[in-house]
């Protein structure tokens, strides 16, 4: 059956009815059919879209990667300097001791730790960082410091930090110093051996 005579039967409010509809339908269709380069745009102007544009850039040693982004301040540089604290029998330093960063630049960087002592240990870093209000600008994507870690004597381990500065870190912060402090945790290594005999 046609459409006009399906509504030449139906009475004029009716009619009015499911002409309102079908204006609807078609503009919900036609909405849902500009939403994609809608968003796109959108993303584009605001620098959303961080990970189809991001690229690769390799600098030097324990740095493994930086990747740029739309959402990068490349009109500030940010120094961060790299502390190691080992409270304890081992060696622990990161790779490199500074490095410069564009606020909201994704950056990896490598520390090494080594068990220097004859015994099993099991350990755990805290992070520190100076001023204390760059603490709550610098974000990490991945770290070491999750984690507790179990080392046998001798062993060597090396651990990736991912991390960046968030844009909104005050102007007048042109230094972060990120400092870990490597402490061994009591009792772990015995509990594990008590669960490995039993």
């Amino acid at each position: 059956m046609a459409l006009p005579s399906i509504l030449a039967r139906l009475n004029a409010d009716n009619r009015r009815m499911v002409v309102k509809l079908l204006v609807i339908t078609l503009a919900m269709f036609g909405f849902g059919y500009a939403l994609v380069p809608m968003y796109r745009s959108i993303c584009d102007a605001l620098g959303i879209n961080v990970l189809s544009l991001s690229e690769r850039v390799t600098s030097g040693a324990g740095v493994l990667n930086r990747k740029a982004s739309t959402q990068v301040d490349l009109s500030r540089t940010v120094t961060i300097e790299f502390d190691a604290n080992a409270r304890g029998p081992w060696e622990f330093a990161p790779a490199v001791r500074s490095l410069q960063v564009h606020p909201g630049e994704m950056t990896t960087v490598m520390y090494e730790f080594r068990n220097t002592q004859n015994r099993t240990m099991a350990a755990q870093a805290i992070p520190s960082y100076a001023p204390m209000q760059a603490g709550a600008h610098f974000n990490k994507v991945e770290c070491f410091c999750f984690n507790e870690y179990i080392l046998k004597p001798g062993e060597s381990r090396q651990w990736p930090v991912v991390f960046y500065v968030d844009a909104k870190l005050p102007k007048d912060v042109t230094t972060i110093t990120l400092s870990y402090t490597f402490f061994e945790v009591a009792g772990k290594v015995a509990a594990a051996s008590a669960e490995k005999r039993s």
